[in-house]
């Protein structure tokens, strides 16, 4: 990779990739969710995420180039983090709270990622480009902030800390004794 051209192809097929990785990754979320609420949020956001795929498929058109089949590890990576935690076992309500905390971790990936990719566009002159991307920037932070709200309303059924209360009398006890 030689221009700052090649690196923008590079970021945007990735980040393509990624998109296209999250539909799925969406739906799946949304069938395992348990709260109407989160079900709905995670439905909504794999519509807009379907829209932002078409967003980047047009960022391509805009710039004359075609992109090539690749695969973003960052985004994979989350997803097996993701089927990892489910192999755990996890109640109902501790996926839904993973769920939400996966999602901040992604869509603050996304952020990050389009923030470069528009700093590249602005650079390049790619106006129509440019326009794409931050609206897919936009639509990324606002799902963010709605993760961070729903994130704040889910509380765990148990926390598992009982046996720990239990002990920690007994821990200062000793000190005292010492």
């Amino acid at each position: 990779m030689q221009t700052a051209h090649e690196m923008f192809i590079h970021e945007l097929q990735d980040m393509l990739d990624a998109e296209r990785r999250l539909v799925e990754a969406l739906g799946q979320q949304a069938e395992e969710s348990t709260r109407p609420e989160l079900k709905k949020n995670f439905e909504n956001h794999r519509k807009q995420t379907e829209g932002q795929v078409e967003r980047l498929e047009q960022v391509f058109e805009s710039i004359g180039e075609e992109p090539e089949e690749t695969e973003c590890a960052g985004i994979r990576g989350l997803i097996e983090e993701h089927d990892k935690f489910k192999e755990e076992d996890p109640t109902p309500d501790l996926l839904d709270i993973f769920n939400v905390g996966a999602a901040k971790k992604v869509e603050r990936y996304e952020i990050s990622a389009y923030e470069s990719l528009t700093e590249l566009a602005q650079l390049m002159g790619h106006k129509q480009a440019l326009r794409l991307l931050n609206q897919n920037l936009r639509e990324e932070e606002q799902t963010l902030k709605r993760m961070e709200t729903v994130g704040k309303k889910l509380k765990p059924e148990r926390l598992g800390m009982e046996a720990e209360e239990e002990e920690v009398p007994a821990n200062r006890r000793r000190r005292r004794a010492a």
